[in-house]
């Protein structure tokens, strides 16, 4: 064996020598300037880092794509000098072999099997390709310049340049299995219906909720100036919400029902409309408004043209049947559901992604609400569809978000008939540890740990003590079991982009 390796390593060699021999007959000129200044641009993955920097001063697919480029550099650069360097050791070229004015000086001292620069150079390449090719196919010249440069300038045999770049290509698809390309979000589609039309808002009752977070004393006046025959039912600190929305669906003479408010606000809202076969106009307030961004009336120019042109779509509903109390005495009641629901640590996940977004970004801001989170949580015990599961998260959500991966942030279609099912488990060995990985890693997306699924019912037991259910962001202590289902094509919405 030892023999058949010797043989095949001077096979190699051989080669090696007759392509550098070839090389040192060119004649020398203002290209061994440039290819010493490229290969030295490249040391430590400074060129990569500067590329990438350029990329990501643009939001989307270059951003991306300069993200998984690093991830893919970082990986080659790993493998190649913590551990093929030191499994091949390998004396570089001589000044022999080459003329002495083309030798980078001074020359690296590490292993000259595999090149480092050709297997950086072709990860981030290949991975920054793998999102957007056309910036895979920009940068590959360079890559290809700074692979040649190690061979021009003394620094590798070709063999070497050759393993490494293999290497490189190893790590980009490796990284791509670890840290996917998110698909692009499907095209918002919504289901146009028919709906009263509202001009200056006559016929619409509109329920204010006074303690949303986002409520000024000029809102009201403004409300009242968009929709000046409107009906605006306030509701203020001490009254019950759903009563004062209760009321203004009621009110004589009401065609539609405005809500103005957050999610728990605007869920209760929707019920209301449901209940009373009253198409629903969602207003942007709140400390958040999920539906307002998703029905397209997140301005309120935009919703005061859709009530005015009666431009409204249908969406599903969720219905959550709960169980609570004692178990020989239980209580029950249906809710209404119109965004999400959750278990476990979403909630306070979600709290601190809020509170740190404002000066990291959302996705930095994520990552360091996940492990915030989780280092310190415990998991639930929850029966789910028949199955025991130990859960640090279960998120259920009416309709498919998206990205489909941990962190869901929107939905194009309210109509598709389905609950998104998202769970993080505690099921596996070294739960703590395996999450913590994940989150440190990027991968929670792709991780055992996480259980990606659709259904149109769903059935949640506790194990033991009652758990905590958030639904539209309103709490539910005290919760023995859940069921939940939809209702399609429940709701009217109005919605500029139906008419």
């Amino acid at each position: 064996m030892r023999s058949i390796l010797s043989k095949g390593r001077g096979w190699v060699h051989r080669r090696d020598l007759r392509l550098v021999r070839v090389l040192s007959g060119v004649p020398g000129g203002h290209h061994d300037t440039f290819f010493r200044r490229l290969s030295a641009a490249a040391n430590k993955g400074k060129l990569w880092f500067a590329v990438a920097a350029l990329l990501a001063t643009i939001p989307g697919k270059p951003r991306r794509a300069a993200v998984h480029g690093l991830i893919a550099q970082g990986v080659a650069s790993a493998v190649t000098n913590v551990a093929f360097k030191r499994l091949l050791p390998r004396t570089r070229p001589l000044p022999e072999h080459l003329p002495v004015f083309r030798f980078v000086n001074p020359q690296p001292t590490s292993s000259s099997m595999p090149s480092g620069h050709s297997a950086s150079a072709v990860a981030f390449a290949l991975g920054a390709g793998m999102v957007q090719p056309a910036i895979g196919a920009g940068v590959a010249p360079l890559a290809a310049g700074v692979a040649y440069s190690r061979v021009h300038t003394g620094a590798h045999w070709p063999s070497d340049v050759v393993f490494g770049s293999a290497i490189g290509a190893g790590a980009a698809l490796l990284a791509r299995k670890w840290w996917p390309v998110r698909p692009p979000f499907p095209a918002v589609r919504r289901t146009a219906t028919s709906a009263a039309e509202l001009p200056a808002g006559e016929g619409l009752s509109i329920a204010v909720n006074t303690l949303g977070g986002s409520y000024r004393a000029e809102t009201a006046g403004a409300l009242k100036e968009a929709f000046p025959k409107a009906h605006i039912q306030t509701i203020q600190a001490g009254d019950r919400v759903d009563q004062q929305i209760a009321a203004a669906a009621a009110k004589p003479g009401t065609r539609a029902l405005g809500v103005w408010g957050g999610d728990g606000t605007v869920g209760t809202a929707a019920a209301a409309a449901v209940e009373h076969s009253l198409p629903l106009l969602v207003l942007p307030g709140g400390t958040l408004n999920h539906f307002a961004r998703d029905a397209g009336t997140s301005s309120l120019p935009a919703a005061v043209d859709a009530a005015a042109a009666g431009a409204a779509a249908l969406a599903d509903v969720g219905v959550v049947a709960v169980e609570r109390g004692l178990a020989g005495n239980p209580e029950y009641a249906d809710l209404i559901m119109l965004n999400t629901a959750s278990i476990g640590l979403y909630p306070n996940l979600v709290r601190r992604r809020e509170q740190l977004q404002p000066a990291m970004g959302k996705p930095l801001a994520g990552v360091v609400a996940m492990f915030r989170t989780f280092a310190a949580g415990t998991p639930t015990t929850l029966t789910v569809d028949g199955v025991r599961h130990k859960l640090w998260i279960m998120y259920v959500g009416r309709g498919r978000y998206y990205p489909r991966d941990h962190a869901p942030l929107v939905r194009p279609v309210l109509d598709d008939g389905v609950l998104d099912l998202r769970m993080i488990t505690a099921d596996e060995h070294f739960a703590r540890l395996r999450l913590l990985w994940s989150v440190l890693t990027g991968t929670v997306a792709t991780s055992r740990i996480t259980h990606l699924t659709e259904a149109t019912r769903i059935r949640v037991e506790s194990d033991g003590a009652p758990m905590v259910l958030a639904v539209d962001g309103e709490v539910i202590p005290g919760v023995r079991a859940a069921e939940f289902t939809v209702k399609t094509g429940a709701l009217t919405y109005y919605s500029p982009a139906a008419g």
